[in-house]
């Protein structure tokens, strides 16, 4: 068994349960890192980075991992797809802005690169960026993303104030996705249907979503509701994957047969859904 480091602390969520999974198979087949370089195209410098989370692994180094330990790719690929979401949306010059708008705009020059003040002369070797022209972009990032937010918002907050739940008219129109907020020991209602696609509480029809340790959303609080209904009970059905979630899908995997490693994935949206 291997003595792995620590994860960064940084690490998001979502990258941190597909690392833990891919060091839980490789330690299961008993291959070493130099035995797995051999067997597949990525180095042994580059399993230690992936296997770290120091670098996320590419979605073909997940398959080849899984080929040569014997093992099914399906659900390590979909850990993958969510995780290389967070990973970009972390590494993203744009959203690096967007979470801090006072922070130095990125001219793309590297590190010698510098921001002119308007009116200011052209460097020699190459054009500055104007900072007038960064913030009128700002701002009409701004108000896109605000008119944005409303028209997703809006058809909600009016169907919430006549009814009070989650799974109004206007939250099951097409487009109409409402935001999910929580606020300390608020709850929900579960009503449940069955449809020809399977068993639904009316708050996700999601059959793919990971939903790990502090995962918060709609999908979780549909997730809690089918749990209910199976008899496993998770708790509260606040739409947060805590302990007694995590418990109760555990039950649920292992009577159904499958790895109890707590997390929802599409083989445990299967059996939620009958």
């Amino acid at each position: 068994m291997s003595r792995w480091k620590g994860l960064p602390e940084s690490l998001d969520q979502r990258v941190r349960q597909l690392v833990v999974q891919l060091r839980r198979l490789k330690d299961h087949s008993g291959l070493s890192l130099v035995s797995l370089a051999a067997r597949t195209s990525y180095s042994k410098s580059s399993w230690e980075r992936y296997l770290n989370g120091k670098k996320l692994p590419p979605r073909d180094a997940v398959a080849a991992l899984a080929r040569v330990c014997d093992a099914d790719p399906t659900r390590l690929l979909a850990l993958h797809e969510v995780a290389a979401q967070a990973w970009g949306a972390a590494a993203s010059p744009e959203a690096g802005r967007a979470a801090d708008p006072a922070g130095p705009p990125d001219p793309g020059g590297g590190p010698d690169a510098t921001v002119a003040k308007e009116g200011a002369p052209p460097p020699a070797g190459g054009p500055r960026v104007r900072t007038g022209s960064l913030v009128v972009l700002a701002a009409l990032g701004v108000v896109v993303v605000a008119a944005v937010a409303l028209l997703i918002v809006r058809p909600w907050q009016q169907d919430a104030a006549g009814r009070g739940t989650a799974d109004g008219a206007a939250g099951r129109t097409a487009g109409a996705v409402p935001a999910f907020t929580h606020r300390v020991g608020e709850t929900f209602d579960c009503r449940l249907t069955r449809t020809p696609g399977g068993l639904f509480a009316g708050r996700s029809r999601t059959t793919t979503a990971i939903l790990g340790s502090g995962a918060t959303g709609w999908d979780v609080v549909e997730a809690q509701c089918l749990l209910h209904h199976h008899g496993y009970d998770p708790g509260p059905v606040d739409g947060i994957v805590g302990e007694n979630t995590q418990r109760a899908v555990k039950r649920l995997q292992a009577g159904a047969g499958l790895p109890t490693d707590g997390i929802v994935g599409p083989d445990t949206w299967q059996v939620l859904r009958r």
